[in-house]
């Protein structure tokens, strides 16, 4: 009767997709997200220095449970502090944030794996999708994606410089995480 009911239970939990969670422990030194920018002439990219990821997932498939994360724009670099001090006066002073949520992710028809979250910049929070590729070396974990985004979606004005300058409004963040499963 003892077996029959722990295959009973078995069979439960394998249909009701328990999964085996972890957390993935970023490795700062070899992780960046960055953002890829147009201006009238050039092109610039900053890069956060400093950042809270915290990220769960399916260690078996992969699949993603949680994404957070969470910065201060002090920390986004473009190698100009003119630029930098700049930026911090356009997103309104202070010590402006910015955060991401992971909400679901999907297959595509073209096996392309997609995600669903929420960016919250300058207090206004919008909903992004984008494409993104996890790869598994042992206990070693790579996400990698790109998410194009207009600031002006977030209450920011566009940035003119000098009455000819003008940074498109339209940006792509870019992110690599490595990291161990603990």
């Amino acid at each position: 009767m003892k077996t029959k009911f722990a295959q009973f239970l078995g069979l439960l939990l394998s249909m009701a997709g328990v999964t085996h969670s972890a957390t993935l422990e970023v490795d700062p030194g070899r992780s960046r997200i960055q953002v890829d920018a147009k201006a009238t002439g050039h092109g610039f990219t900053g890069t956060l220095e400093k950042y809270t990821a915290r990220v769960t997932g399916d260690v078996a498939t992969l699949a993603p449970v949680g994404f957070e994360l969470n910065w201060n724009f002090q920390d986004l670099k473009t190698a100009d502090a003119d630029r930098d001090a700049e930026m911090i006066k356009w997103l309104g002073g202070g010590n402006p944030a910015g955060s991401f949520k992971f909400v679901k992710s999907w297959t595509d028809k073209q096996g392309v794996t997609n995600a669903q979250g929420t960016l919250t910049i300058h207090g206004v929070s919008k909903t992004v999708y984008f494409p993104y590729t996890v790869k598994k070396d042992g206990p070693q974990v790579t996400i990698d994606g790109k998410v194009a985004m207009d600031y002006q979606n977030f209450n920011l004005p566009v940035v003119r410089a000098m009455l000819v300058m003008t940074v498109d409004p339209k940006l792509v963040v870019g992110f690599h995480l490595v990291g161990r499963v603990k």
